[in-house]
């Protein structure tokens, strides 16, 4: 093979693949627009601290491991940041807006490398729509509750995706300095709160220091606590410790998307693989002091107890807010959970724009290349695949809500499960991919490392598989009431056809046009010499 075609404006900096010749343009994202807090913006935004926190923590202290929820979460800092260890390294050769799809297609094959692509594409299309749901439920919540207006939730919905559709027009500057502003403010919230934990002594029960041992984590829930409801009866609490430790893992969805922006970094080789520990392991201590200060306030018993109705589960974290900072702070606590969500909504946006984009701009169905591979003239945005990702959601959401669903319980959580069940399958199948490319196929010796780049991602790769395992014995309790729902029993299905699909697609190109099969997750920055690993990168 040789690597003297060009599909490329000369100053893209983006390497053809070798031997591909479909004659058309790859164009580039903006490059140099974002540095590393941009970066770890972006990915933080789409873990979304503040629903992570109040959404998930009640779940597991009251249905899953109890008062060692914490524990469930430092389990979950450990086995993803081993995964990242490897992620990141592979971050450092492979920098395409692509992420997990270039890094299947370089470690395990373009076949695996599609179908990765496909199920990620997926996943971000409609976390964008489950997180427009709890958004719109918050937000009907608040205006209805602390201003008086009873506005249906479908216009705060049709609201946040013209919102996102507009705003990732834009520069991605303009992206990362909203979602900043609304990160920061939901973090200075949850923080305050766990200061003022400290800062007065603990809670009714002391400091609670056992929820902080890992071991903790698997212990299943089964205790009789006080009935918050009605004096001097007793609830008998019981949980599965599996369910607390797929809730904790659940909190992390998003961190990921930090290898999609290398391309628009100053410095991605460096930038990307930093910002991704950085992302992991902050959001992993932030987790656990977070989830610990809401125990340690409320108590475990009263948490324990507060967490068994989903009317009361917020007041583990409302509660220690009340008493500490006042009404006011539960107010603005309450308004940070409509923006932190929305912040969320527009990160995941942001991803499947790029996803879209980066598996067009391929070329792989003739006209892709000049329509969802487009990138703005000006803004140096994926403009077409942003507006065909907007259209996507729309449509989503507009058909629950002309078919009577819900905004939380049915749009936000049956979205999230599929899109969840999506990415996990993409996650695993990553860090074996990073074992093939530094260790099977021989890339990069220099960066190969028996811990960092076999042991790490093989420990985290094992660690997604036991987690995949838990939201199929779980999926139904975390859908709810919902799990009747047929988009919940067809999801397994939606997942499996879209992956295979994916996989047949590569295939099929493999053997009637070799020239687009070749060109599969081969499109990367050319500045680490990746012209010449196409050649011997798996086929």
């Amino acid at each position: 093979m040789t690597t003297e075609n060009t599909r490329k404006p000369p100053d893209t900096g983006i390497a053809p693949p070798a031997g591909a010749s479909s004659g058309h343009e790859v164009q580039r994202l903006k490059k140099n627009a974002v540095g590393l807090f941009g970066v770890i913006f972006m990915a933080v935004a789409t873990a979304a601290p503040i629903t992570a926190m109040v959404g998930n923590v009640p779940i597991a202290i009251g249905f899953g491991n109890g008062a060692n929820a914490p524990a469930g979460y430092i389990v979950a800092t450990i086995v993803l940041g081993l995964f990242a260890l490897g992620y990141s390294t592979m971050a450092k050769h492979i920098t395409a807006t692509g992420a997990f799809y270039g890094f299947v297609s370089h470690g395990l094959g373009r076949v695996m490398g599609m179908g990765a692509g496909a199920l990620t594409t997926l996943a971000y299309v409609v976390f964008e729509a489950s997180l427009v749901g709890i958004f719109s439920f918050f937000a009907h919540n608040f205006f209805t509750a602390h201003l008086g207006l009873d506005i249906s939730w479908i216009w705060f919905a049709l609201l946040m995706l013209a919102a996102n559709a507009t705003l990732t027009y834009f520069d991605i500057n303009l992206t990362v300095k909203v979602l900043g502003v609304f990160l920061i403010t939901e973090i200075v919230m949850l923080t305050l709160m766990a200061v003022t934990v400290l800062f007065t002594g603990g809670g009714p029960q002391g400091w609670s220091l056992g929820s902080l041992n890992p071991l903790n984590a698997f212990k299943n829930l089964n205790t009789t606590v006080a009935d918050p409801k009605h004096a001097g009866k007793m609830l008998t609490a019981t949980g599965s410790a599996g369910i607390g430790l797929f809730f904790a893992f659940w909190s992390w969805v998003g961190f990921e998307s930090t290898a999609m922006y290398g391309e628009e970094s100053r410095n991605p080789k460096k930038i990307v693989p930093k910002a991704t520990m950085l992302s992991v392991l902050g959001i992993g201590v932030f987790y656990v002091f977070i989830s610990w200060s809401a125990i340690v306030g409320t108590g475990p018993d009263a948490a324990v107890a507060l967490a068994q109705d989903g009317a009361t589960a917020g007041n583990i974290f409302f509660g220690p807010v009340q008493e500490h900072l006042g009404n006011w702070a539960v107010v603005v606590f309450e308004f940070l959970l409509m923006t932190g969500s929305y912040a969320c909504g527009m990160a995941f946006h942001s991803c499947a724009s790029r996803y879209i984009y980066a598996i067009g701009r391929e070329n792989l169905v003739s006209g892709f290349g000049k329509t969802l591979g487009a990138t703005h003239k000006i803004h140096g945005s994926p403009h077409v695949a942003g507006f065909v990702q907007t259209a996507i959601a729309t449509t989503i959401v507009l058909w629950f809500f002309a078919t009577g669903r819900d905004p939380y319980g049915q749009l936000y959580a049956l979205m999230a499960i599929l899109g969840t069940t999506a990415i996990l399958i993409v996650q695993a199948l990553t860090a074996f991919a990073c074992i093939s490319y530094f260790h099977f196929h021989k890339n990069h010796p220099s960066s190969a490392n028996w811990f960092r780049t076999l042991l790490a991602p093989l420990i985290g790769g094992v660690g997604m598989l036991y987690v995949i395992y838990l939201l199929a014995i779980n999926a139904g309790f975390a859908a709810g009431s919902a799990a009747s729902d047929i988009v919940f029993k067809v999801s397994p299905w939606v997942v499996a056809a879209t992956g295979l699909g994916g996989m047949a697609f590569a295939l099929g190109a493999k053997y009637l046009a070799p020239e687009r099969y070749d060109i599969i997750g081969r499109v990367v920055l050319d500045d680490t010499h990746e012209r010449e690993e196409v050649d011997q990168a798996p086929v």
